[in-house]
């Protein structure tokens, strides 16, 4: 079993299940197919599973590793964006809902999109490579973001909370009554899910109860 499965805290786990989407962060294996680094590069990315065909075999020696995420707001919670290449219409719809809710910036549709993976940078992962989070009013947090509760993470959506597994979302359950939460999705996806970037998940697939 590889280590290739991304959690919403962007660490890179083991787990027999299969993602929904594709992601990259530059050559983090060896070439005994082990996880060496958290990242190579700032563009930390979300593909689609299958494009045009090509074919690649998982781990290649000095290729960049494949990881794989349970659903889009997992991805985003970790920290990554859609691709321009192969999934040139949420890039679009990413940079448009992001720009809309980040307007302090100052940046524009001609703005590069390097220039928004450094500020996601920023926000992901701290000086010693450890997870940023940071406190929200409950309330106020859009759906699909993901916020941390009793070292488990949760995914807001329609005024539920589901926890996250490997393999599925468990039960629903009620919003604690809580004023302020951990957030795990990075500040500026929050804003941009705000703007109205709605993130692909699904809490009915592969159903979960404890």
């Amino acid at each position: 079993m590889l280590q290739n499965r991304v959690n919403p805290s962007g660490e890179i786990i083991k787990t027999p299940h299969r993602g929904a989407w594709l992601g990259n962060r530059g050559v983090l294996h060896n070439e005994q197919q082990q996880i060496i680094r958290p990242y190579k590069i700032r563009a930390w990315i979300t593909c689609a599973l299958s494009f045009r065909g090509r074919h690649r075999e998982v781990m290649q020696p000095n290729r960049w590793t494949e990881l794989f995420f349970l659903d889009e707001a997992t991805a985003f919670s970790a920290g990554h964006r859609p691709c321009f290449q192969c999934r040139y219409k949420d890039h679009q719809r990413f940079k448009t809902s992001w720009l809309m809710g980040n307007p302090e910036f100052g940046f524009n549709m001609k703005t590069p999109v390097a220039e928004i993976d450094d500020i996601l940078h920023r926000e992901r992962v701290d000086a010693d490579q450890a997870k940023i989070t940071y406190k929200e009013k409950l309330a106020d947090l859009p759906d699909g973001t993901f916020i941390l509760l009793q070292d488990r993470h949760y995914l807001l959506k329609n005024s539920q909370l589901y926890a996250w597994t490997p393999g599925g979302y468990e039960k629903s359950i009620p919003l604690p009554d809580l004023d302020t939460v951990s957030v795990l999705t990075p500040k500026s996806i929050v804003k941009m899910f705000r703007a109205g970037y709605l993130p692909q998940v699904d809490v009915t697939a592969n159903h979960h109860t404890k």
